[in-house]
């Protein structure tokens, strides 16, 4: 999310909702701002199926941008609206335990091949104790997804995957991920295609037939994940319409995507 008026109203609105008793957790991404940083230091970003093949030197400056900048702002700006706020990466009180991610994709024959994406990892297992102490002291955990394996190895961990794993661990009544499209469309550019509902039988058959693409698929992959896990309903919406946290919370229609399980 780049856009500075976005920004601070999706900061007013978590802060909201702490004040009525409901208890955030942010998770973050950052991935336009890695891009610009690893294109000023010549590296150009590869991805595979929406996520970030990442070596050694793009690890550091994921980290670099993910916990030294975006969390730090982050953070800041739920303060200056009256938040606590706390920000940390998934190495913190090894939140995330992560091990190396192999990705399998097709090929044109139809075969399965696997892909090295380098220092990208997958979640084995969220302690949610430091997060469970915060929240219920009053503050809002800021977390960048950055995960450690068992031998405190660095892992770089797709940031919708994250938040579904910590949701699915902390048995989270919602799991709202927040990116610059209405919500799952068959056409991005005709706001009439939006699915404002689905099941998750309904969002896995959309996956499997390549409705839903790129950047989409970690986020459907994580609405899955979530679900199965204990979370009640995921909710992917358009963080540039002002207050679309509040929107699709507290108004009956919403403005998003909502998935629920079948």
């Amino acid at each position: 999310m780049i856009d500075e008026k976005a920004k601070n109203w999706t900061a007013q609105d978590v802060v909201l909702l702490k004040y009525v008793g409901i208890h955030p957790v942010v998770v973050h991404g950052g991935g336009p701002e890695i891009n610009k940083a690893m294109e000023k230091m010549g590296k150009k970003p590869e991805f595979v199926h929406g996520l970030r093949v990442t070596d050694e030197e793009t690890l550091d400056i994921v980290e670099m941008v993910l916990a030294g900048k975006i969390n730090g702002d982050i953070v800041s700006k739920l303060s200056k609206f009256g938040g606590k706020a706390v920000g940390l990466s998934g190495k913190s009180g090894r939140i995330i335990i992560a091990k190396k991610k192999i990705k399998y994709i097709k090929n044109e024959k139809g075969e399965e091949i696997a892909v090295d994406l380098g220092r990208v990892g997958e979640t084995v297992e969220v302690n949610t104790e430091l997060l469970e102490i915060l929240i219920n002291n009053g503050y809002i955990p800021v977390i960048s997804p950055i995960g450690l394996d068992e031998k405190g190895e660095a892992y770089n961990l797709n940031a919708d995957t994250v938040a579904g794993d910590i949701a699915g661990a902390l048995k989270a009544e919602k799991l709202i991920l927040i990116t610059d499209v209405d919500g799952i469309m068959d056409d991005i550019n005709n706001p009439e295609t939006l699915h404002r509902k689905l099941t998750a039988s309904e969002l896995k058959e959309m996956i499997e037939d390549g409705r839903i693409k790129g950047g989409m698929i970690p986020k459907a992959e994580s609405a899955l994940y979530a679900l199965k896990h204990g979370v009640k309903s995921v909710h992917i919406i358009n963080g540039k319409i002002p207050h679309a946290l509040l929107l699709e919370i507290f108004t009956e229609e919403g403005i998003g995507t909502m998935i629920t399980r079948d």
